[in-house]
């Protein structure tokens, strides 16, 4: 008896210190009861996330930016969106996490120590652009089923780290190879252990980009571990879901990778375009590879008011998959005239890139400022939502803001 209240008291003292609050009428509460406090954490301090940060989701956690919080030509760790499948590892030891490269193609199965990964390969650092596949998925109608991104589930980062190539080079690939397969330590959310939540890939051609890393840096500090600490798979350009996180394993396939969210409907659009609503077969569904062509305004804000005889100058970012952008333009009446922006070049291969223009009103009044870039294929964003999809995917519509001139 002596010994069981000495539990509850050494575990009360412990919520206390949680919480930051003594606990009225604590000695009443249940056996094994976990204060409301402490089951519904806090993401904003739980991830050190910007205030201004949208959850859309809890279990997993989904978390999204707003247009004007992704300013930054590097996008910070307290603006980066979080989309996770499963639950997120909570015990994780970096000194003795391993990396195996494994698979029905692979020369011989080869593990690797952080320390190894660090000292034996060559590090290279890239700035990399990923963004969820149903990014844009909440303009669809009719609704598509999954987490209502707006515009924020966008990021470019700098990331560091070795060469998937280079790993799979040492590890030896059959030559029958024509995939891989990410394996990671994260949770189903049902909590089967022998579940994984997702288990997706992408074909040898992408795997053996110079800029596809196993990443164990995100802008110069170790990865958070909401984004893959110790170890993260990062293939630019690609859906995020690509870029596995707590990478443990990596399967050199001689099939198309048929890991968990690869099949069925997970990341695919159909082949033919399908009219609002409609079923499509599994078989008619091909897999997101390339994202296509998109841009944000980050500044100002939507809703700004400026004087009347004040020009406006806006800014923002733009992207195009394995393409680069190609020309940018804004358009103040509704897509009837299209301007043209300042466009930079990436700094590297398959980072975004940044515009920016001067906007002259021509009377006070409401004004909405649309953006629409232009990939090398010459393929523009359409100026509304394109064609609809079962999950809501691949909404590259032209993004706007609300401007008053007073």
């Amino acid at each position: 008896m002596k010994r069981r209240q000495f539990i509850q008291k050494a575990a009360l003292t412990s919520f206390t210190t949680l919480i930051g609050a003594e606990i009225v009428f604590g000695s009443n509460m249940p056996k094994d009861y976990q204060p409301l406090a402490l089951q519904d954490p806090d993401p904003f301090k739980l991830f050190n996330l910007d205030k201004e940060m949208v959850v859309l989701n809890e279990r997993p956690w989904n978390i999204e930016a707003k247009a004007h919080l992704l300013d930054d030509k590097v996008t910070p760790n307290d603006k980066m969106f979080i989309r996770n499948n499963g639950i997120i590892p909570k015990e994780i030891d970096d000194r003795k996490w391993t990396l195996t490269i494994d698979g029905e193609s692979v020369i011989k199965s080869t593990s690797y120590t952080l320390t190894t990964l660090k000292s034996k390969f060559k590090a290279y650092s890239y700035q990399l652009t990923l963004e969820c596949g149903g990014n844009g998925r909440s303009e669809f109608n009719p609704p598509a089923k999954g987490n209502q991104w707006t515009i924020g589930a966008v990021q470019c980062a700098n990331w560091t780290g070795v060469r998937l190539k280079d790993l799979l080079e040492d590890a030896g690939i059959k030559s029958d190879a024509v995939y891989i397969g990410f394996h990671a330590a994260d949770t189903h959310l049902s909590g089967d252990a022998g579940k994984e939540p997702i288990s997706r890939g992408m074909p040898m051609a992408k795997a053996l980009q110079n800029e596809t890393l196993i990443a164990y840096k995100m802008n110069g500090n170790d990865i958070p571990l909401a984004h893959g600490f110790p170890l993260r798979l990062v293939a630019g350009g690609w859906p995020a879901s690509v870029s596995g996180k707590w990478v443990q394993r990596i399967s050199i396939r001689n099939i198309e990778h048929d890991g968990a969210k690869m099949k069925g409907m997970a990341y695919r659009v159909p082949r033919l375009p399908v009219a609002p609503g409609d079923k499509v077969k599994d078989e008619d569904m091909q897999i997101i590879e390339s994202m296509p062509v998109k841009s944000i305004i980050t500044y100002p804000k939507t809703g700004a008011i400026i004087p009347k005889e004040k020009s406006l100058k806006i800014r923002g970012h733009c992207w195009a998959g394995e393409l680069q952008v190609k020309e940018m333009e804004y358009s103040i009446d509704y897509g009837a005239t299209w301007h043209s922006c300042t466009l930079e070049k990436p700094i590297n291969r398959l980072a975004w890139q940044h515009f920016s223009a001067k906007i002259n009103f021509p009377k006070q009044g409401y004004y909405e400022v649309w953006a629409r870039a232009t990939d090398e294929k010459n393929i523009s964003q359409p100026m509304l939502v394109p064609g609809w999809n079962p999950k809501g995917y691949l909404n590259n519509a032209c993004h706007r803001i609300a401007v008053k001139t007073t």
